[in-house]
C-alpha cells in the first residue's frame, strides 16, 4: 500500500512563483528516488479558525499563504531510503539555493493510507 508524506506550511505571498520553482526543482529528484507523485497547493479559501485552523498552525503573517502538499511513495520503506539518499543528495544542499518559506514553521508527517479510491 502507498505511503503518504504530507506537509502545510506558510510562504510569503510574494514567494509564490518562487516557490513553484523550487517545488518544480525538487520533484525531479524525489522521482529519482522513488516518488510518485507530489501535488503542491496553493491556499485559496483558508478559514481562520476559533481553536485550530491551518493559519493558526503555521503561525500564519498577513503577507503569507498556507500551502498544503504531500507525496506519494510506494511504501514506507521506500519512502524511508529515499529521505536518507535525498538529504544527501548535493543538488539539496541548502547552500545552493535559498529556501521560499520559513522552515521552523512547516508541519509534516508520514501517514499510512487507510482509504484509497
Amino acid at each position: 500500500m502507498s505511503y503518504v508524506d504530507g506537509f502545510v506550511l506558510a510562504v510569503p505571498t510574494a514567494n509564490k512563483s518562487t516557490y513553484q520553482q523550487h517545488a518544480e526543482y525538487c520533484v525531479d529528484i524525489f522521482r529519482e528516488y522513488g516518488m510518485e507523485k507530489l501535488v503542491e497547493c496553493w491556499g485559496d479559501d483558508i478559514p481562520e479558525g476559533e481553536v485550530t485552523s491551518f493559519p493558526m498552525a503555521v503561525k500564519l503573517k498577513p503577507d503569507e499563504t498556507v500551502v498544503f502538499s504531500w507525496m506519494i511513495w510506494p511504501s514506507k520503506a521506500v519512502r524511508d531510503e529515499a529521505w536518507k539518499k535525498i538529504m544527501e543528495d548535493p543538488r539539496m544542499d541548502p547552500e545552493r539555493f535559498e529556501m521560499p518559506f520559513d522552515g521552523k514553521r512547516m508541519m509534516y508527517g508520514g501517514f499510512t493510507v487507510l482509504v484509497e479510491s
